[in-house]
């Protein structure tokens, strides 16, 4: 059975400091990529578990000034959002394809105004028809 612990990491200097607050354990990892195999590896010696029982969740939180967390979840919100945009103008392309094909602008013509390639184009038309 797997547990797993969350880790938070801060950079000191030249070192990741890696913080495990449920064991009040601490260790350290020369770059931030290697934060979360320490922590397993300090959480399966300490607690005497076999290390591929362990998982951990690795949040950075600070460096310096700098509070990592709060930009990356901001970070987290955009892309969501982003990804919601570009949801939302696919639907409303193959709409207007759609739309356009049934005036009967060729395919062609469609993936001009959409700035699309007519392949493109032709799937919007079949997506809008869906």
């Amino acid at each position: 059975m797997t547990t797993t612990y969350d880790v938070t990491v801060t950079r000191e200097g030249k070192w990741w400091m890696v913080d495990i607050p449920a064991l009040d354990g601490l260790t350290q990892a020369r770059r931030l990529a290697e934060a979360g195999q320490m922590a397993r590896e300090w959480i399966a010696v300490t607690t005497e578990t076999p290390i591929d029982d362990i998982a951990v969740n690795v949040t950075v939180e600070r460096v310096g000034d700098i509070d990592v967390s709060a930009q990356l979840d901001e970070i987290h919100r955009q892309r969501e959002r982003a990804a919601e945009l570009e949801r939302e103008a696919l639907a409303h392309a193959a709409a207007l394809a759609k739309a356009l094909a049934a005036q009967d602008v060729p395919v062609r013509d469609i993936g001009a105004a959409l700035g699309v390639s007519f392949q493109r184009a032709h799937q919007l038309v079949r997506t809008a028809a869906a």
